[in-house]
């Protein structure tokens, strides 16, 4: 099976995988801001009740995310805001943060992350400091999502991953001495094997956090190198390249069929893999995403009380 799937924009699927299908439930989607603005109604794309994180990239207003907030609540999405650690300056900040949330869009869930920042804004440095304040737990948030990086984190680890695996050993054991209920959410990546690698790695660490699996919607090759580099993604970024070489590739839309159909195979063979849900980067735009989405299968939203 190749590691990438090229398809001609005028082919549709004509039967869906029932794999697929399954694995597809439940599935959530990033935006942020100001690529929500370019949609008119969220409710012709998405299930009623999908997951929707909302991206905080440095130099947004917090406005802005808390009216994307409100905006999708009032939708009847599930709205999953982020708290990037490094641009938070102090408790006070994350305590308006929540409650601005709440009180205007009744968030009861976060995905804690440092943050793509090199030098903090303030008091924060991570996510487990975020976790620390116990603002979180006392404004009652039911669902608290932490990153991971299936192809390591070069910003915490240069060379392996060793600072990343601690991190999360110290989040699983959070969740088992707190009432969180904890997912984590990762980096997207192109090729199976090596982030079935890494999920089992996981478990042998003794880390049990369910895992909602970064994926890239389809979108055209040269988008996905740009994003791969801001990104980080370093071993999926070769394999990019290299598909860039070929002129004939190069001008095809990127599709994650086969990407997810090998994930989607394996779920099924080992149903108590840790990989539970899948989580969509709209790299090529929310309705094109969308759209593959529903066509493959996806039409069920989370339970609001699942991780």
């Amino acid at each position: 099976m190749s590691l990438l799937n090229f398809r001609k924009k005028e082919d549709t699927p004509t039967e869906v995988n029932p794999q697929i299908e399954s694995f597809l439930q439940d599935f959530s989607i990033e935006v942020m801001p100001r690529t929500a603005e370019k949609v008119d109604d969220f409710r012709a794309l998405l299930p009623q009740g999908t997951r929707v994180y909302i991206a905080h990239i440095e130099g947004t207003p917090i406005e802005d995310m808390v009216a994307t907030a409100k905006r999708l609540a009032a939708d009847g999405f599930q709205v999953m805001p982020h708290f990037p650690a490094r641009i938070i300056k102090d408790s006070a900040t994350l305590g308006d943060w929540i409650a601005r949330y709440q009180g205007e869009a009744d968030v009861k869930q976060a995905l804690l992350l440092a943050g793509g920042v090199a030098t903090p804004h303030g008091d924060f440095q991570d996510s487990m400091q975020l976790m620390e304040t116990g603002l979180f737990d006392q404004a009652g948030f039911t669902n608290l999502h932490v990153a991971g990086h299936p192809e390591g984190n070069r910003d915490i680890d240069a060379t392996g991953t060793a600072n990343v695996d601690a991190a999360l050993r110290w989040k699983n054991d959070f969740q088992t001495r707190t009432d969180a209920k904890m997912a984590i959410a990762t980096q997207f990546a192109f090729e199976a094997k090596p982030i079935i690698e890494w999920a089992d790695s996981l478990v042998e660490a003794g880390i049990t956090l369910p895992v909602h699996i970064g994926i890239a919607g389809p979108a055209k090759l040269q988008t996905l190198i740009k994003f791969a580099i801001a990104c980080g993604v370093g071993p999926s970024l070769k394999v990019l390249q290299k598909r860039a070489m070929d002129v004939t590739k190069l001008l095809l839309p990127y599709e994650p069929t086969d990407v997810v159909a090998e994930l989607a195979a394996h779920k099924a063979a080992n149903p108590d893999f840790n990989i539970s849900h899948l989580h969509f980067f709209p790299l090529g735009g929310i309705k094109t995403n969308a759209t593959w989405a529903q066509n493959n299968g996806g039409k069920s939203a989370i339970p609001a009380n699942a991780s």
